[in-house]
């Protein structure tokens, strides 16, 4: 019992330092969603230009989504007719560009993983494009879009066809301010976290158990630490493959690459690990179901690639500026919780989830709740019925 002891405690030192962060970032996401309606997003969204390419990274790290949402909303906006590499771009930015994988990289591992992350996720979108039109035929698209038509469930359907922002004109003030607006931002904030937090707990968790129970030295080996060279060089190859096979996604894989680091993986290594959320087991079998078996080992092919070209690349760049750590003590276990500053944030950010949970719970969420696994046209029916019924609310004040 003391080794699990051990393992619990690691992982309850990480929820604790990590969970003000989560708390912003979603009630941030949760905020935008409610004013950008997803018809105004597939608008964006027709070609594969790099301005398009830009926006739909920008519109995916805007909303921000688990590893399973992301995957189903692209396929989503696919089927409403977005270019397949910009849906790709817009699955990429959902997942990795978003503000609150930036602020716990910064909490457990310093801001130089933060900056790694988004200059590192454009690179992957960019070398993605350029393999998309290199080596994917219109045929495979067109098979895929065949694919996608069906409409087979794969995860988080329902919780991806959901459109609650709030209709109606107005500033973006006036429109959040409104009554509608608030429990639109209740209620995404609640289904986002459900969304997420089977990935969060078992990243957890794993990384908790990796931390206390694997010695150092077998990551000092497995990362071929005593070769400075080989280790920048295999880091990347390397890592997103322990990814795909952890079956940890989304910012539930964080915590296992603060874990990582100090084991002695490369700096290159951990961007190519966060960014293989996207190539987990069960999602490659979501691909599957959704787009067929050959565009399946398609997205697994360049996405690996792009991956790894983005941790080379962002190793080089930031050798290049000094900017990357040479300390490898990334936050794994304190002492214990104490009257400081993560504390005090934890608090005020537990309140304000309380208040979004109340809303959420006396609105009708509930029912809404259970549809998050439903199948995505139905969901979106039913949505939009509800949306009539909210359409009345007037502005607070």
């Amino acid at each position: 019992m003391g080794a699990i002891g051990h393992a619990l405690a690691v992982a309850g030192s990480m929820t604790w330092e990590i969970l003000w962060a989560l708390i912003l970032g979603f009630a941030l996401s949760a905020v935008v969603q409610a004013v950008v309606r997803k018809s105004t997003i597939v608008a964006l969204m027709g070609d594969d230009r790099p301005r398009t390419l830009a926006v739909a990274a920008g519109l995916g790290a805007a909303s921000s989504s688990c590893s399973y949402a992301a995957v189903a909303l692209a396929r989503s906006l696919f089927r409403k007719g977005a270019n397949f590499t910009a849906a790709m771009a817009f699955e990429i930015g959902s997942t990795n560009l978003v503000v609150e994988l930036g602020i716990i990289l910064a909490l457990l591992m310093g801001w130089q993983f933060t900056a790694a992350e988004f200059v590192g996720g454009p690179i992957m979108i960019v070398v993605l494009a350029v393999l998309f039109r290199l080596f994917v035929r219109s045929r495979i698209v067109d098979a895929a879009r065949q694919q996608a038509e069906r409409g087979i469930a794969g995860s988080m359907e329902g919780h991806a066809a959901m459109d609650m922002s709030v209709e109606g004109e107005g500033s973006f003030w006036r429109r959040i301010g409104s009554r509608q607006g608030f429990t639109a931002v209740s209620h995404l904030f609640v289904m986002e976290w459900a969304a997420i937090l089977r990935d969060l707990v078992l990243g957890l968790l794993i990384a908790g158990a990796i931390a206390a129970w694997v010695p150092e030295s077998f990551w000092r080996s497995f990362f071929i630490t005593d070769h400075p060279t080989l280790s920048v060089l295999w880091g990347p190859i390397i890592g997103p493959i322990v990814a795909i096979v952890s079956f940890v996604c989304s910012i539930g894989n964080v915590p296992l690459a603060a874990v990582l680091w100090n084991g002695g993986i490369s700096f290159g290594g951990v961007v190519a690990f966060i960014f293989a959320d996207l190539l987990i087991l069960p999602i490659l079998n979501i691909y599957r179901k959704y787009y067929g078996i050959k565009m399946m080992f398609v997205l697994l092919g360049t996405f690996y690639v792009a991956m790894v070209c983005a941790g080379y690349l962002v190793e080089l760049l930031f050798g290049a500026a000094s900017l990357v750590p040479t300390k490898r003590d990334a936050t794994v276990l304190d002492a214990g919780i104490s009257w400081d500053y993560t504390t005090w944030l934890n608090i005020v950010f537990l309140v304000m989830a309380a208040v979004l949970v109340a809303r959420f719970v006396t609105s009708g969420g509930i029912p809404m709740l259970r549809m998050m696994g439903g199948s995505p046209d139905t969901t979106d029916e039913h949505h939009h019925d509800d949306d009539h019924h909210h359409g009345d609310d007037s502005p607070v004040g």
